[in-house]
């Protein structure tokens, strides 16, 4: 185990009105290596007071400007110095969110890192393209409409994806001319508090860009009743989104949430079971199953059922679990001990159900670290707590079906509605299925492809709004309508 918990992390402050600073009570808490269990550095711990000054630096910076009044040339400019920032800081981000999270470097450098300045950069390109319409009037008047920003936004992101989440809310929340106030995980705050620094470096104004780092229960509670704040968007539980949504309804924000995930992913038996296996494997497991648009169920064709589950198995059992900054790794640590506990505790509840355990089961680690092997659960109905509740590790079900309209109903059998897939040769299928499944994005032979242009969010408890493409900034954009009468 390589041991480098503190490697180039200095301790964290929060960042309010363009400068890092202290919470008002000075308490600091430990950032846990979840690799190791050591601490990688101290990080300021922030309450209602510091939101509190963090909204109100950001209220002054959009009620006062320069950024939601600044010309979208000049906009656009910051946005792309971003980008560029966080490409020259590329190594520096990837090792944060290794430490942070326990995901292996490999996968922060080639995905977390790089997604997070093209994201950048594509609503860069859209800030000048925001534009209003005239609409028919009378004779002599004009009606117009214009796009304009909505505020202040508070953006709340989880401990999975720190980086990539928090950007898929930053960076078109300001390509449309708001401020923001950011709350990162309390597990992972570091990447965050970086690309604070790399934002003012590209000549972001004071104010219009502020984290606070702290509990959930205090600062992110604070944010749905904190009426200096116009937006919230929300990655998290769907329980904690219940409770976000009734809170802010008092101030009637506008809300966005992204929730909970119990993702089918559907194998038939034309399929090509090699391509299939790998990807169901890379569905359920990749970054340790915290993935809330894991394929966390799997459904498999009867006939095809015993071939795959071998196959998984066999794949789940050989695949390289470790150091995170080990190149070789492909598994690491869930993110931090409470993590842990929920993925044995729920191993224990399929067995208690009657699933039977194909593959993992246990840590299967020897020392420090959050580890816990992949985890394959056959024998499983679909009303099993392990088929129906998110579970957020490396636990996959798998549940055998014989026909298509059994599949669906199985796929759309839960209060969920995030991602699905399907893998068949038949297009005439794939069409078919993908229509009926409940979810707001359907993979067809692959599973977590994204393209920034094309949007993703949920059906039913797994949330509403969406993130990514041009319906991504309409969610931090409203429209007003100019009458003109020239009589």
């Amino acid at each position: 185990m390589t041991n480098q918990p503190a490697r180039a992390v200095g301790d964290g402050q929060l960042f309010i009105d363009g400068k890092f600073g202290p919470s008002d009570s000075g308490k600091t808490v430990e950032d846990i290596n979840p690799a190791t269990e050591l601490p990688i550095c101290q990080v300021a711990w922030g309450g209602e007071s510091d939101l509190d000054r963090a909204v109100q630096s950001a209220r002054r910076a959009f009620d006062v400007g320069p950024w939601p009044t600044m010309p979208g040339k000049e906009r656009a400019g910051v946005l792309y110095r971003i980008a560029d920032g966080i490409e020259a800081a590329a190594e520096d981000l990837a090792l944060r969110e290794t430490l942070d999270v326990g995901k292996p470097i490999t996968f922060t450098r080639g995905f977390d890192v790089r997604a997070a300045a093209e994201i950048f950069r594509y609503y860069a390109g859209m800030v000048e393209q925001l534009e209003g319409a005239a609409r028919p009037a009378g004779a002599r008047s004009l009606q117009y409409t214009r796009r304009e920003p909505l505020g202040v936004v508070g953006a709340i992101t989880p401990f999975n994806f720190p980086l990539n989440l928090a950007v898929n809310k930053i960076a078109p929340a300001l390509a449309a001319g708001n401020t923001v106030v950011h709350k990162p995980a309390e597990q992972t705050p570091l990447t965050a508090l970086k690309l604070a620094e790399i934002m003012a470096e590209a000549g972001l104004p004071e104010g219009v860009h502020n984290v606070v780092t702290g509990d959930g229960a205090t600062v992110g509670a604070a944010f749905s009743v904190h009426p200096g704040i116009d937006k919230i968007s929300f990655t998290g539980s769907t329980a904690t989104g219940k409770r976000l949504i009734a809170a802010a309804a008092g101030t009637l924000k506008r809300v966005t949430v992204e929730l909970g995930g119990k993702g089918a992913n559907l194998i038939f038996d034309d399929a090509d079971l090699e391509a299939a296996v790998q990807s169901a494997f890379q569905a359920a497991f990749f970054n340790t199953g915290q993935f809330c648009m894991s394929g966390s169920r799997l459904l498999v064709h009867r006939s095809v059922h015993d071939e795959v589950v071998d196959r998984l198995a066999a794949v789940a059992e050989s695949v390289p679990i470790g150091d995170p900054l080990d190149e070789a790794t492909v598994l690491g640590p869930l993110a931090h001990r409470a993590q842990l506990d929920k993925v044995i505790e729920y191993v224990g509840i399929g067995l208690a159900e009657g699933a039977e355990l194909r593959s993992g089961g246990s840590t299967g680690h020897e020392g420090p670290g959050f580890y816990h092997q992949p985890t394959i659960f056959t024998g499983v109905t679909p009303e099993m707590r392990v088929a129906q509740e998110e579970i957020f590790g490396p636990i996959l079900t798998v549940l055998p079906f014989d026909t298509d309209e059994e599949a669906v109903e199985i796929a759309n059998g839960t209060p969920y509605g995030l991602a699905s897939g399907l893998h068949t040769q038949n297009i005439r299928r794939a069409h078919n299925v993908a229509a009926q499944l409940q979810s707001g994005i359907v993979w067809v032979n692959t599973w977590a492809q994204f393209e920034n242009s094309t949007s993703f969010g949920g059906y039913k408890s797994s949330g509403y709004g969406r993130e990514l493409g041009p319906e991504g900034i309409e969610e931090y954009l409203q429209y007003k309508t100019v009458y003109i009468n020239v009589d």
